[in-house]
């Protein structure tokens, strides 16, 4: 077990280095490769209505006149060790893990994300516990009365919330529970929790819903499908002929197999919402790091946007990590050599 575990962590190590590269590419290599010029790559550091001499001067600055293998070299190591960046006559340092720096804000972009990180933590966590217990209980539910009334409306509500954007559900439960019956604080209300954890709570409520309708949805048909492949396995008719208990033979042989690939796509939904939630936060107006990468690219301000790439891939690394972790905790039948 501890073995795979290094072996995992290497690899994860690994995917970031090219997660990293990648990222590079598409902020600088591909840009160049189309001919964007070093002035045209130094105005998304320095806002859209900066001088042609400040546009100058952030390319001697941020050393975008020079080759790009020495340009991915001084990002790799401002990740590792942080660097230094020059603002007018004075030198400001980007302590590690340096992701850049913002000349729209004059600061550091890794302290922002982690200003911004409880607001999305707080909206992911919610929202995931909503959705994996009501889509899996509720999938169960449908495969267990398979063809009846309960499982006929329960897919129907399923495929409405598959087919229906976050957004436009997320305007409708505003309009509806907050401007018109006052019943949930409306948009832009969001309070962290260590100022008031009720207004926290109920700030979040009509968020959490929105978000977790639409996975909640997601995981009840995946949950069903799995449910009624599993239920025809022999290993489960001989539990049945052994004279278990049906919720034993549902819970511990049935489900447990079903949730395997439940549990991957549960570690990446999760993993990508923690990189931000953009189209919830920004609905709702909470500030998170969904919220912060939309006000960036409306502001131009790339170091952000390339922060919270970063920020988002290390996260998803990160849950397909712990997920090939769990496999053998959810599953029997994986063996770790």
């Amino acid at each position: 077990m501890v073995a795979f575990i290094v072996r995992r962590v290497i690899a994860a190590v690994l995917m970031l280095v090219i997660v990293s590269v990648a990222t590079f590419a598409i902020f600088f290599l591909i840009p160049r490769a189309l001919g964007q010029t070093p002035e045209g790559m130094a105005s998304r550091y320095v806002g859209r209505d900066a001088t042609p001499e400040a546009i100058q001067g952030a390319v001697k600055r941020l050393h975008l006149d020079e080759p790009l293998v020495v340009q991915y070299g001084r990002f790799a190591k401002g990740i590792v060790a942080g660097q230094e960046y020059s603002i007018g006559p004075r030198m400001v340092q980007c302590p590690a893990p340096c992701f850049g720096y913002s000349f729209n804000n004059n600061q550091p972009v890794w302290p922002t994300l982690l200003d911004r990180l409880p607001a999305t933590l707080s909206l992911a966590i919610g929202a995931a516990i909503i959705w994996l217990v009501a889509g899996v209980s509720i999938g169960v539910i449908s495969a267990l009365r398979r063809g009846t009334l309960t499982d006929r409306l329960a897919m129907t509500v399923a495929l409405a919330g598959v087919s229906l954007p976050i957004y436009f559900t997320g305007l409708v439960s505003l309009a509806l529970f907050a401007y018109t019956l006052g019943i949930f604080p409306g948009g832009g209300s969001y309070t962290p929790f260590t100022e008031d954890p009720v207004m926290w709570f109920q700030a979040l409520v009509l968020p959490w819903v929105t978000l977790a309708f639409l996975y909640a949805a997601l995981y009840a048909r995946l949950t069903r499908a799995g449910m009624l492949e599993t239920m025809g396995e022999d290993y489960i008719r001989t539990a049945r002929a052994k004279g278990l208990k049906e919720r034993t033979v549902v819970s511990k042989h049935a489900l447990r197999a079903t949730l395997t690939p439940i549990l991957t796509i549960f570690g990446l939904d999760v993993g990508l919402l923690l990189g931000g939630a953009v189209l919830t936060e920004s609905t709702f107006s909470i500030p998170g790091i969904g919220k912060l990468v939309i006000d960036a690219i409306r502001g131009n301000d790339l170091p952000v946007v390339l922060g919270v790439t970063l920020f988002a891939a290390f996260f998803i690394v990160l849950a397909n990590l712990v997920v090939d972790v769990l496999y053998a905790v959810v599953d029997p039948r994986v063996r770790l050599s």
